[in-house]
């Protein structure tokens, strides 16, 4: 049987078993009342039989038109016993005028009324309680406030996460936020058992049946709600899948350090990341009562280090960036959350040593934190001087005037575009992790240097893109359906960038770390996923088009070079490459940097692009330069 013939089968049942309920409570009232008294009168019988039937009539009526029918019983809830005693008292109001009409109450005892409605509201109740004890083992459930507003879900998670949420749930102020009418267990193991009172009604592969049978039952689409292990990115493709083409809403539902939330999914959800969980204690004694210098401290990346270096008690916070808005967005975030932190707000650009030292001189910082860069691939070939400035000539004015004032850490935000790279930006990353090598060898500064992939939401990333020409109605443009990346989100990797600062503390020596990005993402993948979220088909509802690579764009990155190696450094998600990939500083090194800026501050395209390569080998530059 399809679900609707299941779902259309169940109501006709259960507004039967309500219908036939009335008939009998009113019947057993009447005949019950003259049996107390002595000699019944002569239509007793007929006026009994007429008022089964009118009442039965009169609940059918009612009954049916509030949708009484539609509730399924193993799922009864308080907005369903409101409904009951709304459904009751209409059934009522119907009667009374009927029979008085029909023979002004004559032979009818007034008390079986009230007697008859004890009976029926009884049996309605019971027979719900049996299912619920049958189905869940909390016959008293129904009984729950719920909030009036609260929308209808399934709830897609593990039992253990299902568990919390479940919990949690009823001990929300006002009423949970949402109405669970059942769970899927996401392999089904424990279908036909109940989890805190939910019925499990079968597993992921269950949903877009589940979906329908309730849709019918209850007469609107209800939303899923994944907690748990079903945010793996596999499971919640599946699941965004059915729901898009069920029309189902797709929320989030969680236990957080606030209690309880339920909110939309977000593109950090599609990323199958498993939680870490980091220990405090050394970033806490790297960076508490310190003082500290962030560049680029506006950037995504950039506030939220700034953001966590906070949160984390420093003594004083500089925040040094070239642009006015971000400058003044993260000062005003910082101020507000943390109002007795010493925030030493300064708008500059790392391309200028001068300006740079005489900031650097005045806050005295213990650490630097170099994450200004100028980061989008397609815009640095069309750019490339800008790009050799900044990310090269910034990191080493940065390094140069933390050396000179005596700065115990410089921390560098690297990339995988540097590895192996194709495109500028890729290859002056690379090379600003050779020179802060080259430069720290001999000095009392230990330099951390993390290298990681996409951050979700990042300016110039995917994400915003998408969700921009998604929210226009497409279309949603790719370059190349095979292209993947690694994501992160921004506090994941900006948590893992303060480990690496505190896993290093060598002077002269320049540690290079790598993050676990998990399984790189195709984009082709995400760009569907996003869609879906929304609700809606890719290429039904949203047009996907294929655009082409963009200069200086790879099909896949990667992380480390094929001569690198990888050492565990005991912090989950954080791991070393090994020191023996740093090769002695070649002969010419400083001159040629020193020529490669010049050629760059000249706007000298060319000579620029082939100082880059001969310092970068594995880049080389377009022919058509």
């Amino acid at each position: 049987m399809t679900p609707q013939g299941e779902a259309r089968r169940a109501m006709a049942l259960t507004l039967g078993f309500d219908v036939l309920a009335a008939g009998v409570a009113m019947a057993a009232a009447v005949t019950f009342r003259w049996m107390e008294t002595e000699g019944a009168p002569v239509n007793a019988l007929t006026t009994g039989a007429v008022a089964a039937v009118v009442f039965a009539m009169a609940a059918l009526f009612s009954f049916y038109t509030l949708r009484v029918h539609q509730q399924v019983w193993r799922h009864s809830g308080w907005p369903d016993v409101i409904r009951i005693m709304q459904a009751v008292g209409l059934t009522v109001l119907m009667f009374v005028p009927v029979v008085f009409i029909w023979n002004r109450l004559v032979g009818f005892p007034r008390s079986s009324l009230f007697l008859a409605l004890v009976i029926w509201v009884t049996l309605i109740l019971v027979g719900r309680m049996v299912a619920l004890t049958r189905s869940t083992r909390r016959p008293f459930q129904m009984f729950t406030p719920v909030r009036k507003d609260a929308p209808i879900a399934v709830l897609i998670s593990n039992v253990a996460h299902a568990a919390d949420v479940l919990r949690d749930m009823r001990s929300v102020k006002g009423g949970a936020p949402v109405r669970i009418l059942g769970m899927l267990e996401i392999d089904g193991v424990e279908t036909g058992r109940a989890i805190r009172g939910v019925p499990v009604m079968g597993g992921l592969n269950d949903l877009s049946k589940i979906l329908d049978l309730l849709h019918v039952r209850y007469g609107r689409m209800p939303w899923v709600a994944v907690a748990g292990d079903v945010r793996a990115r596999a499971k919640m493709s599946q699941v965004l899948e059915v729901a898009a083409g069920q029309g189902a809403e797709v929320m989030a539902l969680g236990v957080g350090s606030e209690g309880l939330h339920l909110q939309p999914v977000r593109p950090a959800d599609l990323l199958a990341r498993p939680v870490r969980r980091l220990r405090s204690e050394p970033v806490e004694a790297l960076l508490h009562g310190k003082r500290v210098f962030m560049t680029g401290a506006g950037g995504t990346i950039g506030s939220e280090l700034s953001r966590q270096c906070a949160a984390m008690g420093v003594s004083q916070l500089t925040l040094f960036d070239a642009s006015e808005y971000n400058l003044y967005a993260i000062d005003l975030a910082l101020r507000e959350k943390y109002p007795d932190l010493d925030i030493l707000t300064q708008l500059g650009d790392v391309r200028d040593p001068v300006r740079l030292e005489q900031i650097m001189a005045r806050a005295k910082p213990d650490i630097v934190i170099h994450a200004a860069a100028l980061k989008h691939v397609p815009l640095m070939e069309m750019n490339a001087c800008e790009a050799i400035l900044t990310n090269v000539g910034g990191a080493v004015n940065t390094f140069a005037a933390a050396e000179k004032l005596g700065v115990e850490r410089v921390v560098f935000i690297s990339t995988d575009k540097a590895v192996d790279p194709d495109n500028v930006m890729g290859a002056t990353k690379r090379l600003a992790e050779l020179a802060l090598a080259y430069h720290a060898a001999g000095t009392d500064v230990a330099v951390s240097m993390v290298r990681f992939g996409n951050v979700l939401g990042s300016s110039g990333s995917v994400i915003p893109l998408f969700e921009r020409q998604i929210a226009a109605g497409g279309p949603v443009t790719l370059t190349d359906e095979r292209v993947s990346r690694y994501f992160m989100t921004v506090e994941e990797a900006s948590s893992l960038v303060l480990q690496g600062a505190a896993n290093n503390g060598h002077p002269g020596d320049a540690s290079l770390y790598v993050l676990d990005m998990g399984e790189p993402i195709l984009i082709r993948a995400l760009a569907d996923a996003m869609i879906r979220m929304k609700g809606m088909v890719p290429d039904q509802d949203i047009e996907v088009k294929t655009m082409g690579l963009r200069p200086g764009e790879k099909l896949h990155e990667a992380l480390i070079y094929d001569d690198e190696r990888l050492l565990e450094t005991g912090v989950s998600g954080l791991r070393k490459v090994t020191p023996e990939t740093r090769r002695a500083k070649p002969d010419g090194f400083d001159g040629r940097l020193t020529a490669l800026l010049k050629a760059a501050a000249e706007r000298n395209r060319k000579d620029a692009l082939d100082l880059l390569s001969q310092m970068v080998p594995e880049y080389q530059p377009p022919g058509d330069d």
